[in-house]
């Protein structure tokens, strides 16, 4: 009977504190402390980023954007998480970062942060759902059934070439995760926690499968910069002569991989003793994310054949390595399955901290709509007109041809300015409130 009591105790606290910052529960709070870690854990989700952006560290600066990169990107996410876990502890509500910044900075200051993380979360999924796509087709279609949907249905709109079976493929991806969402958080939930193993597993036995069947292992690789923007990198990055200003750029590889750890706060309302759990599971997922990931992308950089060669292949450096690795057969379609399902599973999760957002932010009346963008199903407990208005945004967010690479760079900026805004406004206020 302990345990029950204790979880009935620890629901009607969450409960109080939630009142006490003006709001009801209505959405329904089952969610554990591994729940709360692994959604922020499956929207980070190292071979998602890692993966599908690492042509945009490797091929700004080279190896070392790699070995140092990683790193000097990572501290600074894990900065950022810390604080946000402060903060936390103290609010734990689905509103997060704008709530913060309301109460810590002004309604102006609070409303800011709510759009800026709006805009993030919707280029979160859009950005992982197009990734999702090119592996997809470049690890699943194209290997095993020698099909490549990027060379049919391209339509050239408004000076860009619009792929067909891209947005079709993308709109059926997103419209099955927002099913998913819908219909309820206990499957969902279930998913995400599951994606917390798939990633460890997929990104480990990636790592050890590149690294066992590499040609040599040159570690000083990870620590030497070369110059790839422009041509020698395939156009990834526009040319530039200075050195830091390439290594700046590499940095995007990093901070567009470790985004998305806010959605712990936003299911504040779902989790169990979110006062302490949430703050966890920002932290966790962020720390994971950052060692394991460094791994897996000093392992690709270590793996390559020729580093000149690799930067050659522009975006499809992932691929060409992986490609031509002297893995088995089965192992390496063993591997590509796990990616292609843990990015799903990513963009998934990604969709139901943008729905409990814009759930949050409605319910203060800050959106066009929010009267039925609050709304909550008696049903299944899930804010479901929230979930398929962010599901639209997605869609309408993949619409641009060469999306992948803008959506990336707009999730890092409109995120991090999210993160950081409820943070300097905490400074400002501290002795103050």
């Amino acid at each position: 009977m302990a345990p029950n009591h204790s979880a009935s105790h620890e629901h009607d606290a969450d409960v109080h504190e939630l009142h006490n910052m003006g709001y009801a529960q209505e959405l329904l709070r089952r969610m554990s402390g591994f729940s709360n870690f692994a959604i922020s854990f499956a929207i980070i989700c190292i071979v998602a980023g890692g993966l599908t952006s690492f042509q945009t560290g490797f091929n700004a600066a080279g190896g070392g954007a790699i070995g140092i990169g990683w790193p000097v990107g990572a501290l600074f996410a894990l900065i950022v998480a810390l604080s946000m876990a402060q903060i936390a502890s103290a609010y734990p509500t689905a509103g997060g970062l704008y709530h913060w910044g309301s109460i810590l900075g002004g309604k102006g200051w609070g409303w800011a942060t709510a759009w800026y993380n709006l805009l993030g979360l919707v280029f979160v999924v859009a950005s992982v759902d197009v990734g999702l796509f090119f592996l997809l087709n470049g690890l699943i279609l194209g290997p095993m059934f020698g099909i490549d949907l990027t060379q049919v249905g391209n339509v050239d709109m408004l000076g860009t070439t619009f792929n067909i079976p891209q947005f079709l493929v993308v709109t059926l991806i997103v419209i099955t995760q927002a099913l998913f969402n819908h219909f309820g958080i206990r499957v969902t939930t279930m998913l995400t926690d599951f994606s917390g193993y798939l990633i460890f597993a997929t990104a480990i036995i990636l790592t050890i499968a590149l690294l066992a069947f590499a040609p040599s292992l040159d570690f000083s690789r990870l620590f030497t910069f070369k110059n790839y923007t422009g041509d020698p990198g395939a156009g990834v990055w526009p040319a530039t002569e200075s050195m830091f200003k390439a290594f700046l750029l590499g940095l995007l590889l990093v901070c567009y991989t470790i985004t998305g750890f806010d959605a712990s706060a936003h299911t504040s309302e779902e989790t169990r003793d979110a006062a302490r759990i949430v703050p966890r599971g920002m932290i966790q997922a962020v720390f994971w994310s950052a060692l394991f990931g460094y791994i897996m992308v000093c392992a690709l950089v270590l793996a390559m054949p020729s580093l000149d060669e690799g930067a050659a292949q522009g975006g499809g450096v992932f691929y060409w390595l992986f490609g031509n690795s002297a893995m088995p057969s089965l192992l390496r379609g063993l591997i590509s399955i796990g990616i292609v399902f843990s990015n799903y599973l990513c963009a998934l999760a990604g969709l139901t901290s943008l729905s409990r957002m814009t759930y949050a932010f409605a319910r203060d009346g800050g959106l066009p709509g929010s009267n039925a963008l609050k709304t909550v199903s008696t049903v299944y407990r899930t804010p479901v007109v929230a979930i398929w208005v962010g599901a639209a945004l997605t869609v309408i967010g993949t619409l641009y041809a060469p999306a992948f690479g803008v959506l990336a760079a707009g999730c890092a900026v409109f995120l991090y300015l999210s993160y950081v805004m409820p943070i300097a406004a905490g400074l400002l206020a501290e002795g103050r409130t």
